[in-house]
């Protein structure tokens, strides 16, 4: 497999599908069109190529301890079998990445970056890993296939053999093929993600649409995420914002030393100097990435905004400073006037 390019690329060339660059990767951003594809995963059941994300294992005496040393979440708290979402930060609480780490075993763990930071979150496990860690970057050999939507666990226990539950994580085989799979994913949606072998990715693709999932791309992928409140690291997460900023302290173990802990620990009893928000408009219109916003005596600017398919309505999220406190509006300006929107805190569906 040439880098930068999914193992699947051949697939969705047959398939019709646009592509985008995406952290250097040619991915398809659509096939039919996004809207069909965000309705296909709420109503019915879509598959996902996602083999740009970064994936790793991380295995031998001593590891969960090392993760939970790194990643401002406990893996430890989990059993063998589940999975979490967390975070690795800065010294100064500033968010390098989030990620999901699915914990196989004892020691053995899939750690899941996002695919921009990927050398940079396996760099810094490395540095800090004892002798007997064995890291295995896995991302020039295998594919990451998401298939979600309620019709998902049936599908998958239909084809697998294998119904995800949520946060859970199992090896399992199909038609002899060994992979690894958990009921995770980035759309709201039941469903699981699967990490296997690079040359059985395309017949688990066809099979997964063969059984009725609709492929989609990453920009139905985007919407869902959306809907949900989901941050987008780059856009709405970076290393100059911490976990409590983006309105995400429940991802924090305060249990627990980790790298960050006491940048966080000083701003809990400081307060914050900004605030993610989210906003939905009454109609149509549509903020984007980098529109102005403010809130009273607070201004920032947005950081993910679109349409909503399920809504029928523009939603989006944005940090706001200082504080704007419980405000009930959000001004955005679009070209060149502003345009009232209510506040309401995410996931925008799903109440």
């Amino acid at each position: 497999m040439t880098a930068g390019r999914s193992p699947l690329h051949d697939e969705h060339e047959r398939l019709g599908a646009r592509f985008v660059d995406f952290a250097g990767w040619s991915m398809p951003v659509q096939y039919a069109g996004t809207l069909a594809e965000h309705r296909a995963v709420r109503r019915g059941v879509g598959v996902f190529d996602v083999s740009h994300l970064g994936r790793f294992r991380a295995s031998g005496s001593g590891t969960t301890e090392l993760l939970s040393r790194l990643f401002c979440n406990d893996i430890s708290r989990v059993e063998p079998g589940r999975a979490q979402y967390t975070m690795m930060l800065t010294p100064e609480g500033g968010i390098v990445d989030d990620l999901i780490i699915w914990r196989i075993g004892e020691d053995d763990h899939w750690v899941l970056p996002n695919g921009v930071n990927h050398d940079r979150v396996l760099g810094a496990v490395a540095a800090a890993a004892p002798e007997g860690t064995s890291l295995s970057p896995a991302r020039d050999h295998t594919a990451l296939v998401a298939v979600q939507g309620p019709e998902a666990p049936d599908l998958l226990e239909d084809l697998l053999g294998w119904k995800p539950g949520r946060f859970r994580v199992g090896e399992t085989t199909w038609d002899g093929r060994s992979l690894t799979a958990a009921g995770t994913g980035y759309t709201g949606e039941r469903g699981g993600e699967i990490i296997l072998a690079a040359e059985d990715a395309p017949a688990l693709f066809r099979a997964c649409i063969d059984a009725g999932a609709k492929p989609c791309g990453l920009g139905a992928r985007d919407t869902l995420r959306l809907e949900m409140g989901y941050p987008l690291w780059g856009r709405d997460l970076d290393t100059s914002t911490s976990p409590l900023e983006a309105d995400l302290g429940w991802v924090v173990s305060w249990d627990h030393d980790f790298i960050g802990r006491e940048a966080l620990d000083r701003q809990r009893t400081a307060g914050i100097d900004k605030r993610l928000v989210g906003f939905a408009f009454g109609g149509r219109t549509i903020p984007r990435h980098g529109y102005r916003i403010r809130c009273g005596e607070s201004s920032g600017r947005v950081t993910s905004g679109n349409f909503s398919p399920t809504l029928e309505v523009g939603i989006g999220m944005g940090y706001l400073a200082p504080d704007p406190g419980d405000q009930p509006t959000v001004d955005v300006e679009i070209r060149g006037r502003w345009v009232t929107a209510r506040r309401t805190d995410p996931p925008f569906i799903g109440r």
